[in-house]
């Protein structure tokens, strides 16, 4: 099968009115780009607490948020390419002190840098790309990921935490910083949230260590449908069973919120919670294993919204 987004009818998410999706670039651009179709009912949470690469990079020289993961989800949901996608999604080759870096992220900073709310900023750039869903910033003040690890010591910065070899005590937000008002109404008002896929402690969990975030979950009575990764994590959470993320989030916001979880369908699978609903079907895409085709992955959430009768 294609890994081509079917405009076919979807029983359950065509009734939905609102969806909001937390997570990093890559799995939460993916979800944005299988969901397109809800257009302005649609809202990306993404993280912004990435130090690598052309992120880190500008957040080293420049200061401010980090802009990769919602440059990504800006590039991965846009339905019609155009010169202006590609300019935005450009990256500079060579060896000067452009190479590496992505126009994207230039464009961004530089919108930060003129006082624009990052959120209006993200507003602006998806004007430009005819984008329809929303994508905001889980907060729009500067922060990083932090760990503390079972010697006691501490570290922080996304890449270090992704580096290490044993699984850290507890993650935290250095500073705690407030989320983005834009994020939390989108989560009051969901009918629907979903959670990844992505790395787990530096995409995922970010966001739910915002006091505002962590509170509108507790309250909120919308489905909560947790989406497993297809490959294994090249990072400390690698070890962690479905059970243990599903633990970790409740544990997190301080409830139990997953009502389900979407997962590939693997006969000799032995980590499925009984305490919530699983759909396991096909989800890799033809090209990349590790990547969700976007036509399965939105006929597993359906399907699933089913089981946990939504309607």
């Amino acid at each position: 099968m294609t890994d081509l987004i079917r405009h076919s009818r979807h029983e359950n998410l065509d009734e939905i009115k609102h969806i909001a999706a937390i997570g990093g670039g890559h799995g939460l651009g993916r979800v944005m780009s299988a969901l397109s179709f809800m257009q302005e009912r649609l809202t990306g949470i993404v993280t912004t607490t990435d130090n690598g690469g052309s992120t880190g990079r500008i957040r080293t020289e420049q200061g401010g948020i980090a802009w990769g993961d919602l440059r990504n989800c800006l590039n991965q949901i846009i339905t019609e390419p155009s010169t202006a996608s590609s300019l935005f999604e450009y990256r500079f080759s060579g060896s000067g002190a452009l190479a590496g870096h992505n126009l994207g992220n230039l464009m961004l900073k530089a919108l930060e840098n003129m006082h624009i709310r990052p959120t209006e900023g993200v507003n602006l750039i998806r004007d430009l790309l005819r984008v329809k869903s929303f994508i905001v910033p889980m907060s729009e003040s500067p922060v990083h990921l932090a760990a503390t690890l079972h010697s006691g010591s501490s570290i922080v910065g996304e890449v270090g935490i992704d580096q290490l070899t044993e699984l850290p005590k507890a993650v935290f937000l250095v500073p705690l910083v407030q989320a983005t008002p834009e994020a939390v109404h989108a989560l009051n008002q969901a009918e629907v949230i979903l959670f990844g896929p992505g790395s787990f402690l530096t995409s995922i969990v970010p966001p739910l260590l915002l006091s505002e975030i962590a509170d509108a979950l507790k309250h909120s009575t919308a489905k909560k449908i947790f989406i497993d990764n297809l490959g294994v994590e090249r990072s400390p959470a690698a070890g962690l069973s479905l059970q243990d993320r599903i633990n970790w989030i409740n544990h997190t916001v301080g409830k139990d919120i997953i009502d389900g979880a979407v997962v590939q369908f693997d006969p000799n699978r032995r980590d499925e919670p009984a305490s919530i609903k699983i759909m396991a079907r096909r989800l890799r895409a033809d090209d990349v294993s590790y990547r969700h085709d976007r036509t399965l992955l939105c006929q597993a959430i359906d399907e699933l919204l089913g089981e946990l009768n939504y309607r």
